[in-house]
């Protein structure tokens, strides 16, 4: 009985110190602001209600400039203080793949460097990829609202290859839509070949067909052009509405399994209080409403593309890129109808008086 108590005793414990996670980000947020100087204060800060919160966007920012103020204009103490805000909401995977995503820009220059120092590309290339301004340096934070436990606030952080939209209303944090990519997905030369930022998510994906019988496989994979880019990218108006593919119900315990590892992999990027609740969600409608999709080759280093989607949720993940060769990672996570925390807000105005 002894034992039980102390199991009882230690469970509460682990629970109340979670139920922190969005005071701790939100006390985080607040000490970033105020290692910032005041026209960098001016230049972060909109207001929750701002259209600006909703855009996000993958393409470099030589393309498409983004709100607020660059990750590489902030003195170290600001940088100490924004990584404790990352460290707030993500998990060691997620925080390790992000911040390597941003150090996987400064490597792409080399990469693109190195192949016009030995001919491989011409100087009107060089200069093209250098116009689009992707660096470590490049990735924007802003925030709409004022971080603290009682009005909703928001946290947008992005560049190249990424996307990290927060929504924040007194304990709850929603995380939709999450963005990430790398190019190259395997670096094949030089100091950092075999890199593989998202590694698991190429490979469970993979071991998931591979898995699948033939009759299921038939199923599974659909006769289409893969695509050249997620489906749901925020250029295109066109929305995953309908299931496609294999559903799960049809799926033996270790396929159940291996599926249900794979939604980990994105969920879990997230820190424990904001995944269990989001995968929680996705368990108790059940695995077996869970549709699994693939679109073109059954073997990596060629155009390949896979969808999940539940009713709680969509994922979305195409290594195609602009070259063609599978070796361009675009992938998201979505929580269905909580975009930008539209359900968590609705409960949060529902609940109080405005």
């Amino acid at each position: 009985m002894k034992n039980l108590y102390l199991v009882f005793a230690f469970l509460f414990c682990f629970v109340s110190s979670y139920s922190q996670g969005a005071s701790d980000l939100s006390a985080n947020a607040s000490k970033f602001i105020n290692t910032l100087g005041a026209e960098q204060k001016q230049k972060i800060n909109y207001s929750f209600d701002d259209s600006l919160r909703h855009k996000w966007t993958n393409l470099p920012v030589g393309m498409v400039p983004r709100p607020g103020i660059a990750y590489g204009s902030l003195s170290d103490e600001s940088r100490l203080a924004f990584h404790r805000v990352l460290s707030s909401v993500l998990s060691s995977q997620g925080y390790l793949k992000l911040t390597s995503i941003m150090q996987l820009d400064d490597i792409l220059n080399v990469l693109y460097q190195s192949a016009f120092d030995s001919g491989k590309i011409d100087e009107k290339t060089l200069k093209m990829t250098q116009n689009l301004n992707w660096g470590h340096g490049n990735y924007f934070i802003s925030i709409y609202g004022t971080p603290q436990d009682v009005n909703p606030w928001g946290l947008n952080f992005g560049g190249h290859h990424m996307a990290l939209n927060l929504t924040v209303s007194g304990k709850n944090v929603t995380i939709s839509p999450y963005f990430s990519g790398t190019d190259p997905s395997e670096v094949k030369t030089d100091k950092y070949a075999g890199w593989r930022i998202l590694s698991k998510e190429e490979d469970y994906g993979f071991m998931l067909l591979h898995m699948l019988s033939k009759d299921q496989q038939s199923m599974a994979i659909l006769s289409r052009e893969t695509p050249k880019d997620i489906i749901t990218n925020p250029n295109s108006p066109q929305r995953i509405t309908e299931y496609a593919g294999v559903s799960a119900a049809k799926f033996n315990k270790s396929q159940k399994e291996m599926l249900q590892i794979l939604i980990e992999e994105y969920v879990h990027n997230f820190e424990h209080p904001i995944a269990h609740s989001l995968f929680s969600k996705i368990m108790k409608t059940g695995i077996k409403k869970v549709y699994f999709g693939w679109i073109g080759s059954t073997e990596n280093n060629h155009p390949h593309y896979y969808v999940i989607h539940g009713p709680d949720f969509l994922i979305e993940y195409d290594n195609v890129g602009f070259q063609n060769n599978g070796n361009h990672i675009h992938c998201i996570l979505r929580e269905s109808g909580n975009d930008f925390g539209t359900d968590l807000l609705q409960q949060h105005y529902m609940a109080e008086k405005h």
